[in-house]
């Protein structure tokens, strides 16, 4: 995928973001994690490569919480509305973004429903993206 820059907010547009770099994963995670954290029955994110994430606003309103027990997962969102925000990767290179946060579409579309294995029985079903019992193959 060529690079991209992509612009988004939080709900309340009190932390807006650009985004740039080469959008090279898109899933729709279903782990119990993920579904704690948004209230739905899966998240879904957008992975950029080689990416640079900027904000404006009061970067004392951005807050992460990262889960002790979990080598993986962490949460970036702002504090006056609780909307989830992108955040860098621990390597400096790749960006995480939450779909729903953006204002402009990303030149990639859903690649994988990913943890199927734990996904609730109620969630949504029925498109031809590929599913994984975990991480995509």
């Amino acid at each position: 995928m060529p690079e991209q820059t992509l612009r988004g907010s939080c709900l309340c547009g009190a932390q807006q973001f650009v985004v740039t770099g080469e959008p090279v994963r898109f899933y729709h995670c279903h782990c119990s994690r993920c579904r704690k954290s948004t209230g739905t029955g899966h998240a879904t994110n957008v992975f950029f490569d080689n990416a640079h994430l900027t904000f404006t606003g009061d970067s004392a309103e951005v807050k992460t919480f990262k889960l002790p027990e979990a080598q993986r997962f962490a949460r970036t969102f702002c504090t006056r509305c609780g909307g989830p925000l992108p955040r860098m990767m621990p390597d400096g290179r790749q960006a995480f973004v939450p779909a729903g946060t953006l204002d402009d579409e990303p030149n990639i579309k859903p690649q994988a429903r990913i943890f199927q294995g734990s996904k609730a029985s109620w969630s949504c079903t029925g498109d031809q993206v590929p599913c994984f019992p975990e991480y995509a193959q």
